[in-house]
C-alpha cells in the first residue's frame, strides 16, 4: 500500500524552528521528485519546496532562505527544516511525491504547523 506520512508539525513561537519529515512506504522515492506544499485556512495550496531525484532544489519566494528541503533515499524519507518561522507560516503542510515517467503522484495527509506566541 502506497503511503506518505508527515510528522514533526506542532506549535512553535515566532522565530522558532521545526523539522518536518515525510516517510514513504509501498514505493521507493528514489525516482520521484519530492515536494512540500502548504495550505492556510481560506487560501490555496502553495508549493513550499521541491527536491528532484538528482537533488536540485527549488523554493517558494516566501521561503527566502529560511527553509531547507532534503532527502534520504535509504530511509525513504524527505525532510523540511524550517527556521525563523513567522505567524504567516501557519498552515497544514503536505508532502507530495511526483514521477513523470510513468506519471504518478501521491499525497500525504498533512501535518499542522502553527506559529504563534
Amino acid at each position: 500500500q502506497v503511503q506518505l506520512v508527515e510528522s514533526g508539525g506542532g506549535l512553535v513561537q515566532p522565530g522558532g524552528s521545526l523539522r518536518l519529515s515525510c516517510s514513504a512506504s509501498g514505493f521507493s522515492i528514489s525516482t520521484y521528485a519530492m515536494n512540500w506544499y502548504r495550505q492556510a485556512p481560506g487560501k490555496e495550496r502553495e508549493l513550499v519546496a521541491t527536491i528532484s531525484y538528482f537533488l536540485s532544489t527549488h523554493y517558494g519566494d516566501f521561503v527566502k532562505g529560511r527553509f531547507t528541503i532534503s532527502r534520504d533515499n535509504r530511509k525513504n524519507t524527505v525532510y523540511l527544516q524550517m527556521n525563523s518561522l513567522k505567524p504567516e507560516d501557519t498552515a497544514v503542510y503536505y508532502c507530495k511525491a511526483e514521477q513523470s515517467t510513468p506519471r504518478r503522484a501521491y499525497w500525504g495527509q498533512g501535518t499542522q504547523v502553527t506559529v504563534s506566541s
